[in-house]
């Protein structure tokens, strides 16, 4: 059962209609991390979030936030949830969108990716939704150009609105982060799901232990403020969460374990793992999912599963950053300084 949640930003987040109260000023033109955010600002926005997550209870599921506004989707990569999301959390918002996809463009004919942003920002785009193979690829646009910048996935870097609704979903199930044992499952070396949450968590007090076979699980990532396991069952009755990352098999150069069979049988989330958990313990997977890998399909569909739940949030999540990064904009553009003070990792 989900548990109340009060709001730990010390003030009141927008409503639907966009408007919020002055306790809080986010001023923000781009999202393109949440490394760089603060504690109190992923908080702002999860409670942002929780004000759109209502519209889409209604019978007419819109409000004019963004009414007059363009929303281009730059999908240098392959991606149908996060797509899907943006266009219909934009459409939700009033904006008017437009979409690229790198195949048959102008990049597959040795345009740059600048110049193809810039290109599309001199038609009137107004928020960038950027996805590229490239990690780094959308701090460099929101340098270079005027128009927001979201990232939606950059390379094995981050990817923030996954990472955002990972969390917003704990703190909906369970009512808090901070204190919390989350263990995220898998492919560790390819996933920017996994820094995504590694930071976002970390910033909100939470403990996260990744958890794989060695070749999938660098050691450099402790440094990030996690614990490394190389057995799942060890950690199964310390955690509240359970996030099971899907086999990225396409950014593999090599097999980093002997087979499918092998890394479930010692990975695989399963009905035998679930006995062995947490009664309560909270199952998720950012998608697509691997059935009979990452998670057998009585576990998938269980009551413990929060997958399709991950999915209905991360469209109220990313009505409010759309909405956020607009009013950053205009405060950018009034002369504001877009970096909040005492901003960054910590």
């Amino acid at each position: 059962m989900a548990r109340k949640v009060s709001s730990a930003s010390g003030s009141k987040a927008p409503d639907a209609s966009g408007q919020g109260d002055e306790g809080f000023v986010w001023r923000r033109k781009d999202l393109v991390g949440l490394d760089e955010l603060s504690s109190d600002e992923i908080v702002y926005i999860l409670d942002t979030a929780e004000s759109f997550k209502e519209v889409s209870t209604r019978s007419i599921k819109k409000v004019p936030a963004l009414r007059g506004k363009v929303v281009g989707l730059m999908f240098f990569e392959d991606s149908t949830r996060t797509r899907m999301s943006f266009e219909l959390a934009a459409s939700r918002l009033s904006a008017d969108t437009i979409l690229f996809t790198a195949k048959g463009s102008s990049v597959a004919k040795g345009e740059t990716t600048l110049d193809t942003v810039r290109n599309v920002e001199a038609m009137g785009v107004d928020i960038f939704v950027i996805r590229h193979k490239e990690a780094g690829a959308p701090h460099m646009l929101a340098k270079k150009v005027q128009s927001s910048i979201i990232n939606a996935g950059d390379g094995g870097h981050e990817h923030p609105t996954q990472g955002l609704l990972d969390i917003f979903t704990i703190r909906q199930r369970l009512g808090q982060i901070a204190g919390l044992k989350v263990a995220i499952v898998g492919d560790i070396a390819h996933s920017r799901v996994a820094r995504s949450n590694i930071i976002g968590l970390t910033k909100l007090g939470a403990e996260v232990i990744v958890v794989g076979p060695p070749t999938l699980v660098p050691s450099a990532i402790a440094p990030m403020g996690c614990r490394i396991s190389h057995s799942l069952d060890d950690v199964l009755g310390q955690v509240d969460v359970i996030n099971m990352l899907r086999i990225q098999f396409e950014r593999f150069a090599s097999n980093l374990f002997p087979s499918l069979r092998e890394y479930s049988r010692i990975y695989g989330m399963n009905s035998q793992r679930l006995s062995r958990s947490r009664k309560d313990v909270l199952i998720m997977h950012p998608g697509p999912i691997n059935r009979g890998v990452e998670l057998t399909s009585e576990v998938a569909d269980g009551p413990n599963s929060c997958i399709l739940q991950q999915v209905a949030n991360g469209l109220a999540v990313r009505m409010g950053v759309l909405y956020l990064v607009s009013q950053g904009k205009v405060l950018q553009t009034n002369g504001f300084s877009t970096r909040p003070e005492g901003s960054g990792r910590g």
